[in-house]
């Protein structure tokens, strides 16, 4: 789980900004929020990030990409780190940028930061939160690392400090070199960090043309819940001509796959998915297909590209949800755009489904931005699980609670406040006198 991260100098947040997992005071929807038994400390498990266009949602967005990127694939030997500093202010232009990860990862706390140029990683730590304290793990600076006692694999630590290069963290390099020390902090950035960006795909879509998986009975009990029309997944075998299925790539599915495995495939044409399985001496191809109730009561059977834009993402985001509301799910979710192509009540159901799955014991996460303001509501969302980007005039971003600001009661509709631009977050748009539209509210205890 997410206890908090901090971004400097990363696109548009030039100074430090911290976002907070934490849960505050309030007593609403308290059965749901997870708590953790070794710390003083209780994690929320949903965060709605809402602001303006431009604002900076995004931008954190591709913050968390860029970091799960940089540790879990490296780069070769030489490459320019792709970081992405604030470029408005010169001398910001020249500074490191920062990244800061809190994270609960098997129910211990650890600190994980780093600070990147293009050229080169310039200082990177590894601390282990205890109720007693805490203990730094590593430190590296100026191409020094300095490795703190007892440790597992010690020796084999050493010669992996020696041997990071300049361009890669020393967490991603132990685990190339196989040392299991720090693996699990690895792990949570490659298996427990999920990003579904506005145009993505879900990639485990084999689940859904086997018909007998059992999280396929899941997938299609909810989107007879959700109103798209559509009765059911499944799979229909097609013809391994009918993909264009290139010589190199048939002769690499042949030599690779065993009998049973299947491989996942995307067509030629938009959204078109496939698997190959191997069966026998050669390949079969099944592709995804939904099923619609006809006039007549039976089931007709339709491509996935005749679908909408707003089914399709349906389809896109319900595995993630069900992976989410699993029970000993421990997976962190973040979706940019999460209302896009898709209606404000149905966008509303599929929360509540999550939600309704959360408890003490939960340990998943789900972070999404939107510019849906009927989300905006306290009998769906805490008040300390609402944010707001807020751009000034300088191009600088922040992230705000809405926690933050005085006179917002439990009981209070908030819509009305924001859209009126009394917690920021929304366009400066200017009327005809040419004055701002909005202006940001106050803040305080």
């Amino acid at each position: 789980m997410i206890v908090s991260v901090t971004l400097e100098n990363w696109m548009s947040f030039r100074d430090p900004v911290t976002f907070s997992m934490v849960a505050g005071r309030e007593r609403q929807h308290g059965s749901r929020v997870p708590k953790v038994r070794k710390y003083p400390v209780r994690l929320l498990p949903v965060a709605a990030i809402y602001g303006g266009n431009a604002s900076g949602k995004t931008n954190f967005f591709r913050g968390l990409s860029f970091a799960k990127r940089f540790v879990t694939d490296g780069l070769r030997p030489g490459a320019r780190i792709p970081v992405e500093p604030y470029r408005l202010d010169p001398d910001a232009a020249k500074r490191p940028t920062r990244f800061v990860f809190e994270l609960l990862i098997d129910e211990t706390i650890y600190e994980f930061a780093f600070a990147v140029t293009e050229e080169a990683v310039i200082d990177e730590r590894l601390v282990r939160v205890t109720s007693a304290g805490e203990r730094t793990l590593y430190e590296r600076r100026s191409g020094q690392t300095r490795l703190e006692p007892p440790l597992s694999d010690e020796a084999s630590l050493r010669y992996a400090a020696e041997g990071t290069r300049d361009n890669q963290l020393f967490l991603t390099n132990t685990v190339s070199q196989k040392i299991e020390a720090f693996e699990p902090v690895y792990d949570w950035f490659r298996d427990g960090l999920r990003l579904v960006a506005p145009d993505s795909r879900y990639e485990a879509f084999e689940q859904f043309i086997d018909e007998d998986d059992p999280l396929a009975a899941q997938m299609n009990d909810l989107l007879a819940q959700v109103d798209t029309g559509i009765v059911r997944l499944g799979g229909e075998e097609t013809p391994l001509s009918s993909i264009h299925l290139p010589d190199p790539l048939r002769t690499e599915l042949l030599e690779k796959l065993a009998p049973g495995d299947t491989a996942r495939l995307i067509g030629s044409a938009q959204d078109d998915r496939l698997t190959v399985s191997r069966r026998g001496s050669g390949l079969v191809a099944k592709r995804l297909v939904t099923y619609h109730r006809g006039s007549t009561g039976d089931e007709v059977q339709m491509s996935l590209v005749r679908e909408s834009d707003g089914s399709r993402r349906v389809i896109d985001l319900l595995p993630a949800l069900l992976d989410l509301a699993s029970s000993g799910s421990k997976r962190v979710y973040v979706i940019d755009e999460i209302d896009r192509s898709m209606h404000t009540l149905l966008t509303r159901r599929l929360l509540e489904h999550y939600l309704g799955s959360c408890s003490a014991e939960s340990r998943s996460q789900l972070l999404f931005t939107t510019h849906d303001v009927l989300l905006m509501d306290q009998d769906l969302l805490r008040r300390d699980e609402m944010w707001v980007a807020e751009r000034d005039g300088q191009g600088v971003s922040t992230l705000i609670s809405f926690a933050e600001y005085k006179g917002i009661r439990y009981d209070k509709d908030i819509r009305k406040s924001y859209l009126q631009g009394r917690l920021g977050g929304v366009p400066r748009i200017l009327l005809t006198t040419g004055c701002p539209a909005s202006e940001s509210g106050e803040r305080g205890g």
